[in-house]
């Protein structure tokens, strides 16, 4: 099929995961894509690989937890390619364990990455898509956001905050800008890899062995960023078929 997509998109987290499917994803339908880690050499993997299957994209090594980053990749983004419709922030970390643990720095982890890595994405994106007219924010939370976890009370609560911000930003919007929150369930990401307690490692097993591929959580950006301008899909829950909460 021919390309249809012809929007500037910037990909906070893509150097894996849900981040790299949506790029590859989404340039293969025409977007021109930004995309943003703290991982260089796999954004420029990435972005390697789109341009040879004749896609655009440029990589730029930032951290969400930097609002300056932020807002050099978005200045970026319209310097590059004339504008920004979507910004996509899907970075995050979840270093699961119990309250009583008191960890304290991972707890400061999430709170930096999940919650004012999004603050941070909105307010460098959010003045140029209200000087243009139009824009939108997909927002990747978590079934976490909708349910709470034993042993999973600080990530969830991050995930919590996502949806409430991005629901704010949309009825301040008067449909200026558009917003989707995109909440998964068990994927195949990296995001098990920062558990460090091992009970608790061991415990997300029964969820991870049903994952369903990153790729997935992708169609359901692809088709959120696909909708006409007077169109605005809110909320996207998706897990796999086996996954009960």
């Amino acid at each position: 099929m021919k390309p249809t997509l012809n929007k500037v998109v910037v990909i906070t987290g893509a150097s894996s995961g849900i981040g790299e499917a949506t790029a590859r994803m989404l340039a293969a339908d025409g977007a021109r894509v930004v995309a943003l880690a703290r991982r260089k050499e796999r954004l420029d993997s990435l972005v390697a690989g789109i341009r040879e299957q004749g896609g655009e994209a440029i990589a730029i090594k930032a951290d969400v937890t930097s609002f300056e980053d932020m807002q050099r990749a978005a200045l970026a983004a319209k310097d590059t390619y004339g504008r920004l419709d979507v910004w996509v922030n899907n970075a995050g970390v979840m270093p699961l364990s119990p309250v009583e643990m008191n960890r304290l720095e991972e707890w400061n982890w999430m709170v930096d990455v999940n919650i004012k890595g999004v603050l941070n994405g909105v307010a460098a994106a959010q003045p140029l898509m209200r000087a243009q007219g139009a824009g939108q924010f997909v927002n990747v939370s978590s079934v976490a956001g909708h349910v709470v976890f034993p042993g999973a009370a600080v990530y969830c609560a991050t995930k919590f905050a996502v949806r409430a911000f991005g629901e704010g930003i949309r009825m301040e919007s008067d449909g200026t800008i558009r917003v989707t929150n995109i909440s998964p369930g068990a994927i195949k990401t990296e995001l098990t890899d920062h558990i460090a307690v091992p009970e608790v490692k061991e415990g997300v097993k029964s969820f991870t062995s049903i994952a369903i591929d990153a790729d997935a959580v992708a169609r359901a950006i692809h088709f959120a960023v696909q909708q006409p301008a007077d169109v605005d899909i809110n909320e996207v829950i998706i897990r796999p078929a086996k996954q009960a909460l």
